[in-house]
């Protein structure tokens, strides 16, 4: 597949408030008994809402309500416990619901609805599935054989959901600007195991432009509960441009940098959009980007309430011990090729020392409002 390049995306999209309504008449003609895995937090919420609107279109539905880790144990028992003749997968709720239905879709072998309730990354519309095991450590990413066939986007939802989901969101969505081009400078593959399309770099400037115009006033709207186009339109670059970047174009550093974060006391309690504003920072210092081009960047995320040093993930530059267990994991983690230059993980530390003496710079970060 190496010589090939190739594009997947989900079947369709359809987002704004009080889509959810509208499931039923999306879904018709596509299932006649469909599996709702619903966020148990979500259940009583918006369960009667979609089984309702299933019932109207004359889909029969079962809901399962979870809050398990997305292990392949739980996949496998919650696609062991599926009734026979279920031929549609309704993932409902935040990335990890949505990972565990993903995972029962591709097990059972049956097509998959996303609806998420929160925009807080871009798993959504993707193929890939977040596997962990049961002490929460990333072990797998295997994907779907196609994509989702259909995303439902309730903005009123997301709108009502913390802020802290949003902000992440932003974080996970903003690298790919960055990971997709210094993936196809490196001659690297996508998740589907080719190289990467030009529209994929398109679809990432897109994406980050629109972030950055309208990233901080939809954390507004979000913080007052309130939809507008500010976070319409941050709302399909999380979700759907970023998506389609990652998916057909690569990740590359700031994305390795979550394995390294993920294995240190401290950082491992964050978000993973959190981890990802921090590694986009420190793969511009990696790429040759100039401290002026870093600390614009910072100044963003600082507005979005988004870290920009380690300090703010709970780890400290001085403590050399958790430094070195994050640059060991990162460097051998997935993506780390994806850079234009061999990366050791001398030169990572170099960077995240770098980064620390430019947040450093630039004074205090502002207190988040969670």
């Amino acid at each position: 597949m190496e010589g090939l390049r190739a594009f997947s995306t989900a079947g369709r999209y359809v987002q704004g408030p009080g889509a959810l309504k509208e499931i039923g008449a999306l879904c018709a003609g596509s299932s006649a008994h469909a599996l709702l895995i619903v966020d148990a937090f979500m259940a009583d919420r918006v369960g009667p809402a979609i089984t309702s609107s299933l019932h109207r279109a004359g889909i029969r539905s079962t809901l399962r309500s979870v809050a398990d880790e997305v292990t392949q144990s739980t996949v496998d028992r919650v696609a062991r416990d599926t009734p026979e003749g279920v031929d549609l997968i309704l993932g409902v709720g935040g990335g990890k619901t949505i990972d565990l239905a993903k995972g029962v879709s591709r097990a059972l072998g049956v097509p998959i609805v996303t609806v998420p309730t929160v925009a807080s990354n871009d798993s959504p519309a993707s193929r890939a599935i977040a596997m962990y095991d049961d002490q929460h450590h990333l072990v797998a990413v295997p994907v779907l054989e196609h994509n989702p066939i259909l995303v439902i986007v309730d903005t009123s939802l997301i709108a009502q959901a913390p802020p802290r989901f949003l902000s992440a969101g932003i974080g996970d969505a903003l690298s790919k600007h960055f990971e997709v081009d210094a993936c196809r400078a490196a001659g690297g593959l996508t998740m589907q195991g080719t190289r990467g399309l030009r529209i994929a770099s398109i679809v990432a400037r897109g994406c980050y432009d629109t972030l950055r115009e309208h990233g901080r006033d939809a954390l507004l709207a979000s913080t007052a509960g309130r939809v507008d186009e500010s976070l319409e339109e941050t709302v399909e670059a999380i979700i759907l441009l970023s998506g389609m970047s990652f998916e057909n174009g690569g990740l590359s550093l700031a994305h390795a940098m979550t394995r390294g974060l993920m294995a240190v006391q401290g950082a491992a309690g964050f978000l993973h959009g959190e981890h990802v504003a921090y590694g986009t920072l420190v793969q511009l210092a990696v790429t040759g980007h100039g401290d002026a081009e870093v600390m614009d960047l910072m100044r963003f995320l600082r507005t979005v309430s988004l870290p920009s040093s380690l300090a703010a993930l709970g780890v400290q530059i001085e403590d050399r011990e958790a430094v070195s267990v994050i640059a060991g994991h990162t460097v051998r983690a997935p993506h780390i090729t994806n850079l234009p230059a061999p990366l050791s993980a001398e030169g990572l530390v170099n960077a995240m020392r770098r980064v620390e003496s430019l947040s450093t710079h630039l004074g205090d970060e502002p207190p988040r409002p969670y």
